[in-house]
């Protein structure tokens, strides 16, 4: 029996991230050089496959400090942490290895910097992300304010209109991000932003690599986990660019066949935290159940590397 034909369009850049990559790299380099277990503070990065991995290889993931014994090393989530967390583990001395993405640092320390000239912050995140509860968590409270929404922004109760910043989450939306910075500054003109866009690169040049695919194919599958923020906005830029099915799936058994049914070409791309074994995965079980032609549209290059802490440099 023939299969039916079907292209398929791969979005690049896709999956991992430098920030991914180095903080999956610290625990394994944990591992080596401490042994199991190694515990880390929430899931490392937001991938289940990833994380069932590392924990084959004797990583312990908790969601809070209190849950790690002393005399063990902890690790600390690529989303990054409030600052208390650090510093209680500094109390209980502790040997604390910190995989915040480097990106995301960036980010804390602007808030640090604009906080010690006396401006109040906002913050444009979603209430309850790991990146932002660690974000807000670097000042002390009242000190910065969050908006998830344009309409939001009308809401706020700022101190002193006239000596405000704005931050964002690494990981939106950059069209949604957008409209929230414009009603921003049309409410508080005299609003500071960053110097350079808090969105990082990979998830901006993941989402331009879904406009591009999104005029050419009838669904799209974004690999990701649920709780991916990334992923969950590759799956909103791919339907706002017109897109009529956008799906995410989090390994090839998840794919709803039967809303597949009788389509033409489908695009792929998987989230910041997706392993490339996913990818192969999925274009598997495409293979298996159609003649498949495979169309790579890349819209960037990617090179960019972060270094692992010292600690894990060190012999």
């Amino acid at each position: 029996m023939s299969l039916p034909p079907l292209t398929l369009y791969l979005a690049a850049p896709r999956g991992f991230c430098a920030g991914v990559d180095r903080a999956i790299k610290i625990v394994e380099l944990a591992l080596q050089k401490w042994g199991a277990p190694v515990f880390v503070r929430h899931e490392i990065v937001h991938n289940k496959f990833v994380v069932d991995n590392l924990r084959a290889k004797g990583a312990v993931f908790v969601e809070e400090l209190s849950e790690c014994p002393d005399d063990r090393p902890v690790i600390f989530s690529a989303h990054g942490v409030p600052k208390s967390v650090p510093a209680a583990a500094e109390a209980r001395a502790m040997i604390a290895v910190d995989a915040t993405c480097p990106l995301v640092t960036k980010v804390h320390n602007e808030a640090a910097r604009h906080s010690a000239e006396g401006l109040q912050m906002v913050m444009i995140g979603h209430e309850g992300h790991p990146e932002t509860v660690g974000t807000m968590g670097q000042l002390p409270d009242g000190e910065v304010l969050l908006v998830e929404t344009e309409a939001d922004v009308a809401h706020l109760q700022v101190r002193d209109p006239e000596r405000l910043a704005y931050i964002t989450q690494t990981t939106l939306s950059v069209d949604d991000t957008a409209g929230i910075v414009a009603a921003l500054q049309a409410r508080f003109p005299a609003i500071l932003g960053p110097h350079k866009e808090d969105i990082c690169y990979a998830t901006t040049n993941r989402q331009a690599a879904v406009k591009a695919i999104a005029n050419k194919i009838d669904a799209l599958l974004v690999i990701g986990a649920p709780n991916s923020s990334n992923s969950k906005r590759l799956v909103e830029v791919g339907r706002a660019a017109g897109c009529a099915y956008a799906q995410l799936v989090q390994r090839a058994d998840d794919i709803d066949w039967r809303a597949l049914d009788g389509i033409k070409t489908v695009g792929i791309t998987a989230g910041a935290s997706a392993p490339e074994v996913l990818v192969n995965e999925v274009l598997d079980a495409f293979r298996a159940r159609y003649a498949t032609s495979v169309e790579l549209v890349e819209t960037a290059q990617e090179n960019v590397e972060f270094k692992v802490p010292r600690i894990l440099r060190e012999a």
